[in-house]
């Protein structure tokens, strides 16, 4: 048999067995996760979605199976972990991811490309490779989608595209937390002015470079420190850490009642309570331009030029941002900016705009997408959240 006529059959044989999976109404979703941050993204669809007893999520960890549990701490209790090697005799209506996995589904699945990070590392942005095997692509902005195309990976006339934005940020700007609460939450107080320090993975970040340093001196001026660690940075790897258990490490630093390290994956309730943020090259960073406050960056070149981060992200973030190199500078920084916060506003603003489409209603967008995908009508509960939302 030819292979254009072996690749016939099988096709066929796909949409016979979707067809008969689709009879009774219900469809079946599979989200596969790198890091917690991948549950995190797809954390609002899943909980919208679980309103709907007609559609079900199943979770994997195609990567790294031994850490499936581990990956998926965060999440509810009662979701369905399905091993990599159970998850490939399974059918699925969708595939959901937030990196560029791919979990053999030989009974074939609409595989959705949901991104991750708006940081412009690893060529995430604008990728080598096609991306023509995902049958929809979850676009987080105009700019991402223009850099897919100019790079070759897409065709600008794909029916994969989806311009959705950025579920994960929703809550920064839907009121969803507030900063008290969340201090609260850290037991800090809300009266002092709260510092968050959110440096990315690597063994070149700020925080293998100067994190034991600069986190006792901001201590030191009287500010709430918060420490939200990147998920690869608790992993005592030597690629991902520099081999270092920084939440060891940090701990005795942090005094009670003065700083903690975030315990949560989701960095959106830390970005909304701090009054000032400091990073060295983070998506988080980005993330915090959607609050409107003071932003400090670490400039590290080795981490720049280690993680592949791409110039003009380099640039987007130097720009609303006051770059230093020092613990002394970054002391500095975080003085004049919690005295003048209102300094770089309009250019924070304008970049918030380009990364971020149309904040607020990307879950929305994201759920609409995924009914779509799958061939399901929208539960009538979700239309009106979703028409709520895009108001």
């Amino acid at each position: 048999m030819s292979l254009s006529l072996l690749t016939g059959a099988v096709e066929s044989a796909r949409r016979f067995d979707r067809a008969i999976g689709q009879r009774s109404g219900r469809r079946s979703i599979l989200v596969d996760a790198r890091t917690p941050v991948n549950f995190t993204m797809v954390a609002p669809i899943y909980r919208a979605l679980a309103a709907d007893p007609r559609v079900t999520f199943s979770f994997t960890a195609s990567e790294e199976p031994a850490r499936l549990r581990d990956i998926y701490r965060e999440a509810p209790a009662d979701i369905r972990l399905v091993p990599t090697s159970a998850a490939r005799l399974m059918r699925f209506d969708a595939y959901l991811a937030s990196d560029f996995m791919w979990q053999p589904l030989p009974r074939g699945t609409c595989r959705i490309q949901m991104f991750h990070g708006v940081a412009g590392k690893y060529g995430f942005d604008a990728p080598a490779r096609s991306m023509r095997e995902w049958d929809r692509l979850f676009f987080v902005n105009e700019r991402r989608l223009r850099n897919f195309v100019k790079a070759g990976a897409i065709d600008p006339d794909s029916p994969a595209i989806r311009l959705i934005g950025y579920p994960k940020v929703d809550p920064l700007v839907n009121g969803t937390w507030s900063r008290s609460t969340v201090l609260a939450s850290l037991q800090l107080d809300p009266a002092r002015p709260t510092v968050l320090y959110a440096p990315t993975w690597s063994p070149a970040s700020s925080l293998n470079a100067m994190g034991r340093e600069l986190i006792p001196a901001l201590l030191a001026t009287g500010v709430n420190v918060v420490v939200k660690l990147h998920d690869r940075s608790r992993d005592v790897r030597m690629r991902y850490s520099g081999g270092v258990d920084w939440v060891e490490t940090l701990q005795p630093v942090l005094r009670a009642g003065r700083g903690a390290i975030a315990p949560g994956h989701d960095i959106s309730p830390y970005l909304v309570a701090a009054d000032l943020m400091i990073t060295d090259h983070s998506s988080a960073g980005f993330e915090y331009l959607l609050r409107d406050r003071p932003l400090v960056r670490i400039h590290r070149p080795e981490l720049i030029r280690d993680a592949n981060i791409h110039a003009d992200y380099v640039e987007l973030l130097a720009s609303v941002s006051e770059s230093v190199t020092t613990v002394a500078e970054t002391l500095a920084a975080v003085e004049r900016g919690l005295a003048a916060p209102d300094a770089l506003s309009e250019a924070r603003r304008a970049v918030a705009g380009d990364l971020f489409y149309r904040p607020g209603g990307a879950t929305a967008r994201a759920i609409r997408g995924l009914y779509e995908a799958i061939d399901l009508d929208p539960a009538p509960a979700l239309v009106t959240k979703e028409v709520a939302c895009r108001s």
